[in-house]
């Protein structure tokens, strides 16, 4: 049985004029002598996530798997920080991301290099149940080897979708912001939905995004709540801060009361 926290709050949003937020879930498992993170973020959320990995008793050290949906920067760059951990990436995404020259993409093409050598990175494809309780599924469209995973050791089962489907506006709409391959995408995201909807009650943990569960109406409701903003200096002292409140009055019918699940 495992313990499951989300440590870093996925956002679903995207600069206007400097490039991605890079604002991606990372999720926390713990159970049967297992420390696991689900994917581990960008370099802007290192100091949060030492924080909320402090707040949840967790030493870098103790992470004994780090598993990735995808080789892109804002979901695999900090897995250099735990150096005890075995990492975990599909073997179709390790390939070709280690494949694909430098370019003005979200691959960090020095850390690929660094998953490809490393000693302590193991691949796995569609179907492995590669760890107790978590199983893996092939969702290609946005990278060609991004993967899905399904977590039942749990009282609730949860899907973690990556970016395969990175927010609820992906999900109802089965059209994907950023995708190598429309088709794929669609694909993938009909997966997602037959696997959310195989048992109810299943909690979706998305790329960039709340967790959702489906309502009665058979429609995504956000458990939790959403908290991102940005302070700016835009005057003459650094005391002189203006807040920046990234999130608008949440409408009511979206959000559901999360049932303990123990995350």
């Amino acid at each position: 049985m495992y313990r499951v926290d989300v440590l870093i709050q996925g956002f679903p949003g995207k600069a206007v004029c400097h490039g991605g937020l890079g604002w991606s879930t990372v999720t926390l498992i713990r159970g049967g002598g297992k420390v696991m993170l689900l994917d581990v973020g960008a370099f802007g959320i290192r100091k949060e996530l030492a924080k909320q990995l402090r707040a949840h008793g967790v030493a870098p050290d103790d992470v004994t798997d780090v598993v990735l949906t995808h080789a892109h920067y804002d979901h695999a760059v900090n897995f250099t920080l735990f150096p005890s951990a075995t990492v975990w990436i599909g073997a179709q995404e390790l390939a070709w991301a280690a494949d694909q020259p430098p370019g003005f993409d979200p691959l960090p093409e020095l850390y690929v290099r660094e998953l490809r050598c490393s000693p302590r990175v193991r691949t796995v494809v569609a179907g492995d149940e590669f760890l107790p309780g978590l199983r893996t599924f092939a969702a290609p469209g946005h990278t060609p080897g991004h993967l899905i995973f399904l977590l039942d050791s749990v009282p609730v089962p949860m899907l973690f979708s990556g970016d395969a489907a990175k927010n609820r506006a992906e999900l109802l709409s089965r059209e994907v912001d950023t995708t190598g391959d429309a088709q794929a995408s669609r694909a993938s995201i009909d997966l997602i939905w037959r696997h959310w909807e195989a048992i109810p009650g299943t909690i979706l943990v998305p790329g960039h995004d709340l967790s959702m569960v489906l309502g009665e109406d058979g429609r995504p409701r956000y458990l939790g709540e959403r908290r991102a903003a940005i302070t700016a200096w835009f005057n003459e002292s650094l005391s002189d801060e203006t807040a920046i409140d990234l999130c608008p009055e949440p409408h009511p019918a979206l959000f559901t009361r999360l049932v303990d699940t123990g995350n």
